[in-house]
């Protein structure tokens, strides 16, 4: 049996998934109509694999299914928007898509007899968190692409100029060093190793220590007797 190849798996994969994608947001105004099929009689439920479901508050399963599309719908679409977007903005899509899931949320789990009211408190803390974030890429690209300002760029610059001051001062620390340990010359102001072994060890330098070393035992002897 021939093996498929890992790049063709993927291309067949990806070509599956996306064909899903379009099929369901061409399908998405008709599957929106589906509540027309449910009951509008109040007492109706409907049993879907043992799992019954009622009215749930509404005035009957017609409105309740139909409420429910109208959500479940959006925000699939959304979802399929915000995955696939390529734009700078796309995390601005949670804030609409969060608001849909909140409000579904709000259906199942809630007792309240009036709905859509409390889910825009709980956008507060994800505008707080994605509307910041979205601006400062807005700056940070108008900045870039408008006024020409590149802040990664001018980051840089300043990352090398730094180095070079440290280069620089480090090279003027050794200068300092090495002038500080060299002797200087009467002509040039310093001593190369050659003419400083030539001074150490010159005829005069040796006859001036030798001087030096025979005075002080004679200083030596005569206080010794």
């Amino acid at each position: 049996m021939k093996q498929v190849p890992k790049n063709q798996r993927k291309v067949k994969t990806r070509f599956v998934v996306e064909s899903i994608v379009v099929f369901f947001i061409v399908a998405s105004p008709f599957i929106f109509k589906l509540h027309e099929y449910f009951p509008r009689d109040p007492e109706a439920t409907i049993n879907i694999f043992g799992y019954i479901i009622d009215r749930n508050g509404f005035a009957n399963l017609n409105t309740y299914v139909w409420f429910l599309l109208g959500k479940a719908v959006p925000l699939t679409l959304l979802f399929i928007w915000f995955l696939t977007c390529k734009h700078w903005w796309y995390h601005i899509i949670l804030i609409p898509l969060l608001m849909y899931a909140f409000q579904i949320f709000e259906v199942f789990y809630t007792d309240d007899l009036y709905i859509d009211t409390r889910n825009v408190l709980w956008l507060l803390p994800v505008c707080m968190v994605v509307i910041p974030l979205v601006y400062f890429i807005r700056i940070k690209l108008y900045d870039k692409y408008v006024h020409g300002i590149d802040l990664e760029a001018m980051e840089a610059e300043l990352t090398a100029l730094k180095k070079k001051q440290a280069a620089r001062s480090g090279n003027t620390k050794l200068d300092k060093f090495i002038s500080s340990e060299t002797p200087k010359n009467s002509s040039t102001g310093y001593q190369s190793m050659s003419e400083k072994i030539n001074t150490q060890l010159s005829t005069n330098n040796i006859e001036s220590n030798f001087k030096q070393v025979q005075s002080k035992l004679n200083n030596w002897l005569h206080l010794k007797f």
